[in-house]
């Protein structure tokens, strides 16, 4: 095992109404290592009548619930995240608050964890994709009881103010709270069962069961790729996707990962070259999970599982001979380079003896080094103007002691 820490979770306080909140984070969690400024507005101007029911969607590190919670005014609070890291993160922010009548479920949104006209209050912190955010209004609006209250909070470059817009037409009415650190917080009363813009929800995609469809070709096979709003590259085929696609050399038989496997198409293609063999697509969104199980049924695939995973967290004890992935960069807004780099200790650590790991990435980003370092050597099997493909072999055991340099 190398000597990194991104397994390891932390507590941290963070300052709010009534006094600090401890709160669990580790990389990967959505704001680690930061305060985030949309949520602390959130916990401090939602407003609470004793025993109301809450719904608390994209909880992130748990924080909102924990300070809601700790007011003993709610009856029951039910947080939804698509994320498991930040599942699990505001699951064990609750336990280490001693927080009661607190539910967390990975789900993006309310459907079906939350009957309709149930809630009083509804807080959501919002997401980048603006579809996406409408789904978690669309689910708010049936939550919430006449009477109920609406909280949105956001930061300006993630598309609040186009969430308010939308607020305001789903609700009929919508009030500025407050403006902080390039975030806002506003809220909505509902006043009927009906939006008051009935076009507001006209996207098809607000429906829980709703998938776009998308026909791309790959490697010469027509496929078919479901995907929701909010997964990687969910409207179209990538480059690096493609570029990737072209350059796999998967030997018959081979058992293929896909971690980080969005909407699923690596895997599959991998699947096709691997004349069938078991195949497991894995990724930290739910959406996205759901969006690859649709895709390889469609493609035919029948030796397959799409797993929700902490990288490759959920199948650390098998073994495959190949692995694929397109590792994300990103955590929010926030560059994270400890997650890709855990991406290639978590490709070493599943491989078979001999198995081999191809990863594409922008063209930039220093991945040589540490793969180098992990598997002992590293090629480029592609380098173009954008994107490059690294290919490394499980031929030797990391060196003992090997501890990850600081970049």
């Amino acid at each position: 095992m190398s000597g990194n820490s991104y397994r390891s979770w932390e507590t941290v306080t963070i300052d709010s109404p009534g006094g600090g909140v401890a709160v669990a984070t580790k990389p990967g969690v959505f704001a680690h290592g930061r305060v985030d400024s949309a949520a602390l507005l959130l916990a401090t101007h939602v407003r609470v009548k004793q025993d109301d029911f809450a719904v608390v969607m994209g909880s992130g590190n748990g924080f909102v619930p924990a300070v809601l919670a700790r007011t003993g005014r709610f009856s029951r609070i039910v947080c939804t995240d698509r994320n498991i890291l930040s599942v699990e993160a505001t699951m064990r922010s609750i336990a280490t608050n001693d927080a009661v009548n607190v539910e967390v479920i990975a789900q993006h949104g309310a459907l079906g964890v939350v009957g309709d006209s149930t809630a009083d209050t509804v807080a959501i912190r919002i997401p980048h994709e603006k579809l996406a955010f409408l789904q978690l209004l669309f689910d708010a609006m049936r939550a919430l009881k006449n009477g109920g209250t609406c909280y949105v909070a956001g930061a300006t470059n993630e598309g609040i103010k186009s969430a308010a817009r939308l607020l305001e037409l789903a609700f009929g009415n919508a009030v500025l709270i407050a403006y902080e650190g390039g975030c806002r917080i506003l809220s909505a009363q509902k006043i009927s069962d009906a939006p008051f813009d009935h076009t507001v929800f006209d996207s098809p995609f607000v429906s829980f069961d709703s998938f776009r469809e998308l026909d791309v070709t790959l490697r010469g096979e027509h496929l078919k790729l479901f995907s929701r709003p909010g997964v990687f590259s969910w409207d179209h085929l990538d480059e690096a996707t493609e570029i990737l696609a072209a350059q796999l050399e998967i030997q018959s038989g081979s058992s293929v990962l896909d971690i980080g496997c969005g909407s699923g198409p690596l895997g599959i293609i991998a699947s096709m070259l691997s004349g069938g063999a078991p195949l497991v697509m894995v990724d930290s969104d739910v959406e996205a999970v759901r969006s690859a199980q649709k895709s390889a049924e469609a493609a035919g695939i029948g030796d397959f599982r799409a797993l929700p995973s902490d990288i490759a967290g959920a199948v650390l004890d098998e073994k495959f001979d190949a692995v694929v992935t397109n590792p994300p960069f990103h955590v929010g807004k926030q560059t994270e380079l400890s997650v890709p780099l855990q991406f290639i200790d978590d490709a070493w650590e599943v491989l078979k003896p001999a198995g081999r790991v191809l990863l594409v990435a922008n063209r930039t980003l220093p991945y040589e080094l540490p793969i180098r370092e992990r598997f002992g050597q590293v090629s480029t099997v592609y380098d173009g103007r954008r994107f490059k493909v690294l290919s490394a072999t499980k031929r030797q055991a990391i060196r003992a002691g090997f501890v990850r340099p600081v970049k």
